[in-house]
């Protein structure tokens, strides 16, 4: 049985999907959906598990999140979309972009990740640590599994090869911060596997389009628009 997904809903035009990360919700693009919906049908969806989105039984891993939003565009008659992703949204939309090429417009990818080394290791190593721990006390509670389970995303998921972004057809922007908790060379990699994409590198940590929304909207607006 699929997940029925929360959404936020506004504007009129071509379709754009934003994602977020990882513990969030849609309201995460509070600085986004106001601003995008001048010209496009922004959808801001709730994650499986995340905000008010249910949990449901299915698997919960960045290429189950693909194809529930596969079953959120079915359901929605939505045939293709511009799909924006932050942190593990972005790695979602680079899953579903793989996926299934054919409902991609135009794809955003902000602080993605191919796997857990792409994160700076003073970063990862406490996830881990984490991780851990949180597994050895899930059968505890809801809670602690629940808990377990968000860790697990950013221990287990998406480990994509970098060569398999060359399936990736959509232009895509790949956008991140100065002091992203991605490290550079790791962003530019997926950059410079993905055909003809663009890369953004704008000032600011892991959490530009919510902490530097007039430059984070300022370059995803000019590079929908072209």
């Amino acid at each position: 049985m699929e997940a029925e997904l929360f959404y936020i809903e506004k504007g009129q035009g071509f379709p754009l999907i934003l994602l977020h990360g990882n513990g969030e919700d849609s309201s995460y693009f509070a600085h986004q959906i106001d601003e995008f919906s001048s010209s496009y049908h922004v959808y801001a969806i709730d994650t499986r598990g995340h905000g008010k989105s249910p949990r449901g039984t299915a698997p919960f891993t960045i290429r189950q999140f693909a194809d529930d939003l596969l079953a959120f565009m079915n359901r929605h008659g939505i045939e293709k979309a511009h799909i924006m992703g932050f942190s593990d949204g972005g790695n979602t939309a680079m899953i579903f972009a793989m996926r299934y090429p054919e409902r991609v417009e135009r794809l955003i990818l902000n602080g993605a990740n191919l796997d857990p080394s792409g994160v700076k290791r003073s970063i990862q190593l406490p996830i881990e640590i984490g991780y851990k721990f949180a597994s050895r006390s899930a059968h505890k509670s809801e809670k602690a599994k629940q808990n377990a389970e968000m860790l697990g995303l950013m221990v287990n998921d998406p480990n994509v090869d970098p060569d398999e972004l060359k399936s990736i057809k959509a232009r895509t922007l790949v956008i991140a911060g100065t002091s992203d908790m991605i490290r550079e060379d790791h962003t530019r990699l997926i950059a410079s596997k993905i055909a003809g994409s663009q890369l953004a590198i704008i000032k600011g940590n892991h959490f530009i389009a919510n902490k530097n929304a007039p430059e984070f909207n300022r370059v995803v607006l000019e590079f929908l628009g072209e």
